[in-house]
Order: C-alpha cells, then structure tokens, then sequence
C-alpha cells in the first residue's frame, strides 16, 4: 500500500462529504470501486457553517496498493462536483506509508460499545500478528446521503516498526472508502504505564 497526495483547490466542501468524495472519485476511477482495501484519508480542514473551509494546501490523499500508482494519476486534471461543491484535482506526488511507533485513525467503523470495541479491535491486531497497545477516543458519527457509519477515534501505540507498517497496509474494521480504519503517524505517546 501507498499513499498518493493530490493538490486540490476549491472553496468549500460539505462537512458530511466523504460519500459524495468517494462516488465522484471512483466516477474517475472506476477500478477503485471494487478495491476494499483503498481509501481516502479523511481531509483536515476547519468547518464553518456547515463546510469544511479548504485550505490553500488543501491534499486529496487515496491510500492504495501500490502497484495501483500508475492509474491512480489519472484522477489529476480532473474537477470533481462533491454535493455541489467544486473541487479541481491538481498534481500528485506518492507518499509512501511511514513507521511510527504511534498511529492515529480519525473512524474505526464498529456500533459496539466502547468496551467491545477495544476487545474487538485488539483480537483483529493480534490474529494479525500486530502488537500495540489501544486508546480509544471519542465516538464519532460519519453522515452522508448513503447512510451513517459510527466507530470511535482510535491511537495505537508501543508499535515495532514492521507493526506500524502492517497496521497502515491493513487498517481496522470496515467501511475504508470512506477513511475508516485506516492510520497515519501521530505523535509520540510514552509513559502512560507510569
């Protein structure tokens, strides 16, 4: 897996724009449609209104398999209508995944309560060889025209380099698409166990 950063410009986004994102990118790029490990990180910008303000440096950030890059590219020079919203997709530049030794996802999709969830999210991380230690966040709800996702915010930490590598090539739980369980690096997290 990869990630591949395109530049955008445009004003504004829905704040509830991960649905609608996901349908005009894969309206771009067909083949992504049927990927499910694929996604896209979800976009850091403030909200005002009811929109997501686009920073100047605003990125379009597609998590990928790798040997995907080249037809990837395609989606730069294209505009995309996201509810409404324009937004132009600029050049691109692969960013290939980092280790840390704490990773952050914004949404882990699960309905369970938090307990479950962190018992649940450990089990898959172990039968998947990954050792780390879980902080769950808060919950979070994810709207859209398509429906609702829920799940919770989630930092995993005490990661060995190979972990923290697997953990971003597979993510936790469902619903990746639209940026669920997938992680990036985060700050440093030590002496909790003090």
């Amino acid at each position: 897996m990869t990630d591949v950063g395109f530049a955008v410009s445009g004003r504004t986004l829905p704040a509830d724009y991960a649905f609608a994102l996901w349908r005009e990118v894969t309206r771009a790029l067909p083949w992504l449609e049927a990927d499910e490990t694929s996604g896209i990180l979800p976009l850091r910008a403030p909200e005002h209104g009811g929109d997501l303000l686009l920073p100047r440096r605003a990125r379009l950030v597609l998590r990928i398999p790798a040997d995907c890059l080249a037809r990837a590219l395609q989606l730069s020079g294209q505009e995309l209508d996201v509810g409404g919203h324009l937004l132009a997709v600029g050049e691109a530049r692969e960013r290939p995944l980092q280790s840390s030794s704490t990773l952050h996802a914004q949404l882990v999709a699960s309905g369970a309560p938090e307990e479950e969830f962190l018992v649940a999210m450990a089990g898959d991380m172990r039968k998947s060889g990954i050792a780390g230690k879980l902080i769950c966040g808060k919950r979070h709800v994810l709207p859209g025209s398509a429906g609702t996702i829920t799940g919770y915010s989630l930092v995993v930490h005490e990661l060995e380099p190979h972990d923290a590598l697997r953990l971003q090539y597979r993510g936790l739980g469902g619903e990746r698409h639209f940026g669920c369980g997938l992680f990036i690096p985060y700050k440093e997290i030590a002496n909790l166990d003090v």
